[in-house]
């Protein structure tokens, strides 16, 4: 198969740094389209990728899966997309397509493997697919998405990670009207939770650690704000929550916010925690409550996504910045010195 050489952004080591690389994509098959890349957030995956803090990283590593940009080419079979159309990339490039989860639209379960966006096995090449720190991307047609032009590209990006992670669990638990729903931190996850719940027109209390982040919680669109390190305004608040949405990856007693849930309420965390969360049979079994998990959503989940973010407005909060501050941005990541993610100016690697 033919490739082309591109400018990206990686590391062939997980102690180096990241720095220009150059990387070989697949010209255009049938099915794919072509996308040069305007804008890609940075998750905090890109970071554990890059150092191995996961293991099974393969070197040299381009992360990014918040894609944005334009399509170049187009494949002589493509139908859905046209040169000039805005299009995304999220965390999947592809999958099975034939297991029960993939054929119910949930690819982001396939049961065989789905092919991510970078640091997977990519079908076509004998090497790993590589992320969206680079000039342009080849993706299979049914791993793309439409992007409303209404909508500030650079802020659109991370939906493509943060915003579907949030939207998923919110939508499959049927988050709506007169439900009061809790959303535990607000950093990059946590404050699209809080827009999605809002928009979807429920009653929105934010649970923080940190009463500092209260004003800005308001602005994002929260009703209410419970510090979780005030005894008495995590008592009072016990048995009024619907559904919490969990986005905190820290240490951090679950227990005390299953005690929050009305009956038949659920938690689902989306946030990852390095160690195991001890939960209490008696936090669940005498309200008959659940404790759940979710990860991203399927490609027509977040189409479905990105559509209601055209109609309401709905972006994150970003910082833009370019290519060449990527490894400070990652020290600052650590540091959680960013509201609420960062973006990536493409166009500052192909200068």
């Amino acid at each position: 198969m033919n490739t082309v050489q591109i400018k990206a952004f990686g590391t062939e080591t997980s102690t180096e740094d990241l720095k220009q690389l150059f990387i070989n994509r697949r010209e255009v098959t049938a099915k794919d389209v072509e996308i040069d890349i305007l804008f890609c957030g940075v998750c905090h995956s890109d970071l554990h990728t890059a150092r191995n803090e996961w293991g099974g990283t393969i070197y040299p590593n381009v992360p990014g899966h918040e894609i944005i940009g334009r399509i170049t080419k187009v494949g002589s079979n493509v139908s859905k997309f046209r040169v000039g159309d805005l299009a995304g990339v999220g965390c999947m490039v592809d999958s099975c397509r034939e297991c029960e989860s993939c054929k119910e639209g949930l690819e982001q379960y396939c049961e065989n493997g789905n092919t991510l966006t970078y640091n997977s096995p990519e079908k076509h090449l004998n090497q790993q697919t590589f992320g969206g720190y680079s000039e342009r991307v080849v993706v299979d047609e049914d791993f793309v998405l439409h992007i409303p032009e209404t909508l500030d590209l650079a802020a659109t990006a991370p939906l493509l990670c943060a915003g579907i992670t949030t939207w998923s669990p919110l939508k499959h638990w049927n988050v709506g009207p007169d439900m009061k729903v809790g959303i535990v931190g607000i950093g990059g996850l946590g404050h699209m939770g809080v827009k999605f719940a809002k928009a979807m027109g429920a009653h929105v209390v934010v649970i923080t650690t940190s009463a500092s982040k209260a004003d800005d919680a308001k602005r994002l669109g929260a009703d209410e704000i419970i510090l979780s390190t005030d005894k008495e305004q995590m008592k009072n608040n016990t048995g009024t929550l619907h559904f919490i949405l969990d986005c905190v990856s820290a240490q951090h007693d679950i227990n005390a916010y299953l005690r929050l849930l009305k009956r038949d309420g659920s938690l689902a965390i989306v946030g990852a925690p390095e160690h195991p969360l001890p939960v209490a049979a008696f936090s669940l079994i005498p309200g008959r409550k659940s404790f759940a998990g979710s990860t991203i959503g399927g490609i027509k989940e977040t189409q479905e996504m990105l559509d209601f973010c055209g109609q309401h407005n709905i972006v994150s909060d970003i910082e833009l910045i370019p290519m060449q501050d990527i490894n400070r941005a990652y020290e600052r990541l650590l540091n959680g010195d960013v509201k609420y993610r960062f973006v990536i100016d493409m166009e500052s690697l192909k200068n």
